[in-house]
């Protein structure tokens, strides 16, 4: 998608502090942290909501998560994380781009 701004950081056109890259998936710092760790982790498909998942897409997102907990150690997590996923702009998703929030790094309460 030509205006979306994660397309653009998988493309490489936005710089990004990036933690983790395969084909499937890019993961990188958010840029306005919520948690001493804030990560986003990006399909590279571009689709913005799950109700957009058809069996392929269902499958990308299974792996996707079964890669964060394969890589929590590496992203400093290993007493625990959070990941949260907005849907809609009542929901607080600013990009239309399906995304994770994988936030820990400290002891989060709920707000």
């Amino acid at each position: 998608m030509e205006n979306c701004i994660f397309c653009k950081i998988i493309a490489g056109e936005i710089p990004s502090a990036k933690v983790y890259e395969d084909e499937e998936i890019v993961v990188f710092k958010d840029i306005e942290p919520k948690a001493k760790i804030h990560l986003l982790c990006v399909p590279k498909e571009h689709f913005a909501y799950l109700s957009e998942a058809d069996d392929k897409r269902a499958a990308l997102l299974g792996r996707t998560l079964k890669k964060i907990g394969e890589l929590k150690n590496k992203f400093g997590l290993s007493e625990g994380y959070r990941l949260v996923v907005n849907q809609g702009e009542n929901a607080g998703q600013t990009v239309h781009h399906l995304h994770i929030h994988i936030l820990g790094g400290e002891t989060l309460e709920w707000e």
